[in-house]
């Protein structure tokens, strides 16, 4: 009775111990969505606030500097730029503009989907909070597959946030190394080049690299992890074997012997018959994870111990060099022993 309370207490104990552990870690896990919301509310108050600084700030430098441009092609049918006012609507029509992608905030936003509409322009609105934040990937592929639409088409797609150089850059990078062919580096340093003020924010270049490792580059992913098995370390003795194929075997019973002529065996014809038959004879490999030895059991042909051993010769060299050996046998009762010796 004493032994069967003490362990009733330690199960309740146990118990405990695991409520106060699940506890713990639902609150850190709380303290931690709190804490991200709380910055994205700051960071969504500073951008709030700082909208319309900012904005008159890069109207006066796109006024008085010729090189700090609102927009820039960066594709034949891409256009990378800022937010654009109603009066470049009809400017944007004219550039061959059939689509924009917008990923400013509803306050940061300056055109109404229906001004564009008005023109002929499909707008696709994805909101993405400014600075430190980056699209979905679910928004990424949306967008990609939207400017890809408007590409086949021949018609041109503006993709805007409010300065053109975090956010909407995202998703011309993930567009150019989808099919484009070009790496992350290479988009990035190919759009800077065209519009060098581009800046990613860390946010944003790790949505760019999620994005080329999952819908891009998924080939060179897998090479990489099979490549990470196919270096785990292999003993000497299996190189050169050709991995057993069950569907290779060609079993040779009794029956199939109906007819045979001993005499013949050591005749020509003889010899060209078990050189045809020798294919039939496969060495199976595999591989013992438990004694950590090569294991390499042998099915030869039925026939003479001569034959036997013409067919294992090349395997007795094979299993001499070391590992643990397998028993070949025959119907003749041919044995390959553990010191690499036939008997019969």
């Amino acid at each position: 009775m004493i032994i069967e309370e003490l362990r009733v207490g330690e199960v309740e104990r146990g118990e405990e111990e695991k409520e106060w552990r699940a506890v713990g870690a639902n609150k850190k896990e709380s303290e931690g969505v709190v804490a991200w919301n709380a910055k994205r509310v700051f960071i969504g108050a500073g951008a709030r606030a700082l909208f319309y600084p900012t904005l008159l700030y890069n109207v006066v430098r796109n006024k008085v500097q010729a090189e700090f441009r609102w927009w820039d092609r960066v594709h034949e049918f891409i256009l990378l730029g800022a937010v654009p006012f109603p009066s470049d609507v009809p400017c944007l029509k004219g550039l061959g503009v059939g689509g924009v992608i917008t990923l400013n905030e509803p306050y940061e936003t300056l055109v109404p989907t229906s001004l564009y509409h008005a023109y002929g322009i499909d707008h696709l609105v994805i909101p993405t909070r400014d600075y430190c934040f980056a699209p979905s990937l679910n928004d990424i592929c949306q967008a990609v597959a939207f400017i890809h639409e408007n590409v086949s088409s021949g018609r041109t797609t503006y993709v805007h946030c409010k300065a053109g150089r975090g956010r909407s850059t995202t998703i011309v990078i993930c567009y150019l190394v989808h099919h484009m062919q070009m790496t992350p580096n290479a988009a990035y340093n190919y759009v800077r080049s065209i519009r060098p003020r581009v800046l990613l924010a860390s946010a944003q270049w790790q949505a760019v690299q999620e994005y080329y490792y999952l819908k891009v580059d998924t080939s060179d992913h897998n090479f990489k992890l099979a490549d990470l098995v196919l270096r785990t370390p292999r003993p000497a003795l299996l190189q050169g074997i050709v991995p057993f194929d069950d569907g290779s075997v060609v079993v040779v019973t009794e029956a199939d012997l109906d007819g045979y002529n001993p005499s013949i065996e050591s005749g020509p014809v003889g010899s060209e018959i078990w050189a045809d038959l020798s294919v039939v004879c496969r060495v199976r490999s595999c591989w013992s994870g438990s004694s950590g030895k090569n294991i390499l059991p042998l099915a030869p042909l039925p026939g003479s111990p001569k034959d036997c051993r013409g067919a294992v010769k090349q395997e007795e060299q094979l299993l001499n060099q070391g590992g643990s050996l397998g028993s070949y046998q025959c119907r003749h009762s041919c044995v390959l022993n553990s010191s690499g010796k036939i008997a019969c």
